[in-house]
């Protein structure tokens, strides 16, 4: 076992376990920058991390039934072709290692906004939580579509960069289902979404060769314990000061990948 990678795992799977994301957003960039791995394989390893990480939270949002089934499958009726089609690019386009360079510097383009939302969390909930009855009316009447395209859309970026599950996709449910939503379901509903779609984007990128298994064994024999730990004193911290670190650190790592 390396310890190292499994330390990371356990840290990752604690701030998951605590704020539901940070998957993506922290293990990718943590085995690029830290670690020294590929773009190609930390992506296509934190993907297949993230399904199995997230699989744990959702056996919880299961059991208290707080996943909202008919908008999970609207999502997935557009990440998961989405998530197909961007397999079969990088199938047919591989990267040779000097190109990796344009892979890291987009994730941590992706990874940057994930960071800003975080920061304004409450300021970008606040309107979706309290919009004109008009404008819901608006929501309600384009929301099969709307949601559809909202797959397409975090479908695309965590196929790519492993990014975008968490923060972006409860982001969109937020303004698509204002009423119908409460945060326990808006939380369960986008875990439950991010395992068939990283779990299809992750079988893609270990077919192609992106994915190292004996490195996702260790960051999983740190993450499950992680997550659990997190999930159980999630309730004991402030929400707010976990969420600014959080925030401050994606943005750091996001902005160092971009200049670098």
């Amino acid at each position: 076992m390396d310890i190292a990678h499994t330390v990371a795992g356990f840290l990752v799977g604690g701030v998951v376990g605590m704020t539901g994301i940070g998957g993506g957003s922290l293990m990718t960039p943590i085995l690029m920058l830290l670690f020294g791995h590929t773009p190609q394989t930390a992506v296509g390893t934190d993907l297949l991390f993230a399904c199995v990480t997230k699989s744990v939270g959702w056996t919880i949002h299961d059991r208290n039934g707080t996943v909202d089934r008919q908008v999970l499958y609207r999502l997935l009726w557009g990440s998961i072709p989405v998530a197909v089609i961007a397999n079969l690019y990088i199938h047919f386009h591989p990267l040779a290692p000097h190109e990796g360079r344009w892979l890291v510097a987009l994730v941590g383009a992706a990874i940057i906004p994930t960071a800003i939302g975080l920061f304004c969390k409450p300021l970008l909930l606040r309107p979706g939580l309290a919009l004109h009855p008009s404008a819901q009316a608006f929501f309600m009447k384009y929301q099969v579509a709307f949601t559809i395209a909202a797959g397409v859309v975090v479908g695309a970026m965590v196929s790519l960069t492993s990014v975008g599950a968490g923060a972006l996709g409860t982001l969109m449910l937020v303004y698509l289902y204002p009423l119908r939503m409460k945060a326990a379901h808006l939380v369960g509903t986008d875990i439950t979404h991010a395992i068939p779609l990283t779990l299809v984007a992750g079988i893609g990128h270990l077919l192609n060769g992106n994915a190292n298994l004996p490195l996702l064994a260790n960051l999983l024999a740190g993450s499950i314990p992680g997550i659990i730990i997190g999930s159980l004193i999630v309730t004991r911290l402030p929400e707010a000061p976990v969420r600014n670190l959080l925030a401050t650190v994606l943005l750091l790592m996001g902005l160092k990948m971009v200049v670098a």
